[in-house]
C-alpha cells in the first residue's frame, strides 16, 4: 500500500463532566431539541447568519467565499519541533503482531457498523458526523484513502456523509444536532487530514471538494471564538469550555499542516483561554471559573499546548504529571467514565511529549486495549457504544504507523 504524503505546511503555533465524552456524540448527534446547553444544527445555522450580538462576543458568522482563502501559505523561516517528541524519534517495537492481529478484527467489524448513507452511528444517538470522522480516522490511519486501500470505498463514502452534511456557513452537521461544535470540530480534523493526505493527486474534483468545505470550517470556527479565546457547543462567539475549546484547536492545527491559512490570534487566544482553565494541581477544569480537575480533558489540554508549538513550559510539565498520576493504564479503570476520550488525547500528549514519558505509557496503554477488546473485534465505551469505542481504540493503537499527518513529524 502507498504510504500518503506528508503534510505541506507545519503548524507552527499550533494544531463535570456532562460536557465531555457524553456532550461529544450528544452534541453531534441527539435528536433536535432547545434546551439549556444546545440548539438544533438547522438553527443553528440560522442562528450562525442572523442572530444578534451576544454580550461579550463578535457578531456570527457569515457564509464564506473559499476563493478568498489563501492556499498554500509559505512555511516559517525557523520551525521549533520537539526533539524528543515520538513524531521524531519511533520506539523499538511499537508495533507487535498482536497489536496488528487486533487492529486487523477491530476494522473489519468497524466497516460491519456503516450505514448506507455512509455515516456510522453513536449505538445510542443515531447517525453522527463526529463518530463517522472519527471511524474513517482509524481507516487512515491504517494507510486507507478514499478510494485507495482495502477500505477505501468505506473512506469516501464516510467522506461524502461529511460533504453531504456541509451548510454554506461552513458548519459541519447533521439536521439532527445539538450543540454542533464538537462534532463540526471533529469533522474538521477529518477534512484537514483527508485533504492533507490527498491534495495535489488522484480525484482533483473531489480534492476542490473537500478544499472549498475545509476553507468554510475553518473560518467558522475561526468566527465563532469568544472574547476569552474559547468555544462552546452552538457557532456562537459567545460561552466557552476547555473540552470544546481543544477540539477546535486540533482542528485548526490540522488544517494549517494541511496548508491552510489559520489566524495567529485565533490560536494565540485560544492557548490563553486553555491556560486560564488549569489548576493548580497541573490538571484542568472545565471553564475558567473555579473547578475540579478531570484527567480527560487534562489530556485535552495538553495535547493542545502542544500542537499550538509550545513544547517547553511549566504548565505541560505539570500537565503530564496530572495525567500519569490519574490515569495510568492498567490499573483495571477500563470502564471509567470517559475512558476512551481521555486517552485519546492522553497518548498524544505523551507521544508529543516523548521519552520517557512516551516509553513508559504505550506499552501499558496498548496491553490494556489488547487485553480489552472483546471477542467480536469491538471496543465498548459504557457511555456512547461500540462504534465510538472501537474507533477511539483503533486511532489510538495505530498512532505509531504515522499515516495521518497530525501523528508525522
Amino acid at each position: 500500500m502507498m504510504a500518503p504524503r506528508a503534510a505541506t505546511a507545519r503548524f507552527p503555533f499550533i494544531a463535570a463532566t456532562a460536557s465531555l465524552v457524553g456532550a461529544v456524540l450528544i452534541a453531534s448527534a441527539a435528536p433536535s431539541r432547545v434546551g439549556p446547553s444546545g440548539i438544533g444544527a438547522a438553527a443553528a445555522r440560522a442562528v450562525s447568519m442572523s442572530a444578534p450580538r451576544q454580550p461579550g462576543g463578535e457578531a456570527p458568522p457569515e457564509p464564506v467565499d473559499p476563493a478568498a482563502e489563501p492556499h498554500d501559505p509559505p512555511k516559517p523561516d525557523n520551525e521549533t519541533r520537539l526533539p524528543n517528541s515520538a513524531q521524531n524519534n519511533a520506539a523499538e517495537g511499537e508495533i507487535t503482531p498482536e497489536l496488528n492481529e487486533a487492529v486487523s478484527r477491530g476494522l473489519s467489524s468497524l466497516a460491519r457498523r456503516q450505514l448506507e448513507d455512509g455515516s456510522f452511528g453513536g449505538d445510542r444517538f443515531g447517525r453522527s458526523v463526529a463518530i463517522t470522522a472519527l471511524a474513517c480516522l482509524a481507516y487512515m490511519a491504517d494507510g486507507n484513502l478514499p478510494g485507495r486501500g482495502p477500505y477505501g470505498d468505506l473512506v469516501a463514502r464516510g467522506l461524502e456523509h461529511i460533504l453531504a452534511n456541509c451548510a454554506e456557513t461552513g458548519l459541519v452537521a447533521t439536521d439532527a444536532t445539538t450543540g454542533p461544535m464538537y462534532g463540526h470540530g471533529f469533522a474538521t480534523l477529518f477534512l484537514g487530514e483527508v485533504y492533507g493526505m490527498t491534495a495535489g493527486g488522484g480525484d482533483t474534483a473531489l480534492n476542490a471538494r473537500v478544499h472549498t468545505a475545509l476553507v468554510k470550517a475553518v473560518r467558522l470556527i475561526q468566527a465563532s471564538q469568544n472574547a476569552q479565546g474559547g468555544w462552546r457547543y452552538n457557532p456562537i462567539p459567545y460561552d466557552a469550555d476547555v473540552s470544546v475549546t481543544i477540539c477546535q484547536v486540533m482542528a485548526l492545527r490540522s488544517a494549517r499542516n494541511a496548508g491552510l491559512d489559520v489566524s495567529k490570534d485565533t490560536i494565540d487566544k485560544a492557548v490563553e483561554y486553555i491556560r486560564r482553565c488549569q489548576n493548580p494541581d497541573g490538571g484542568f477544569r472545565y471553564q475558567m471559573d473555579a473547578g475540579d480537575s478531570l484527567w480527560p480533558r487534562s489530556a485535552a489540554g495538553v495535547s493542545s499546548l502542544f500542537y499550538a508549538g509550545i513544547y517547553a513550559d511549566a504548565a505541560i510539565d505539570r500537565g503530564l504529571s496530572y495525567i500519569s498520576d490519574s490515569a495510568f493504564p492498567g490499573r483495571g479503570d477500563s470502564s471509567r467514565a470517559h475512558y476512551f476520550y481521555g486517552h485519546y488525547y492522553a497518548v498524544q500528549a505523551m507521544y508529543l511529549a516523548g521519552g520517557s514519558h512516551w516509553a513508559r505509557w504505550w506499552p501499558a496503554i496498548r496491553k490494556e486495549l489488547l487485553d480489552t477488546q472483546r471477542d467480536d473485534g469491538t471496543w465498548n465505551d459504557q457511555s456512547i457504544g461500540e462504534t465510538y469505542g472501537t474507533s477511539m481504540a483503533l486511532i489510538i493503537l495505530q498512532m505509531p504507523k504515522r499515516y495521518l499527518p497530525i501523528f508525522q513529524k
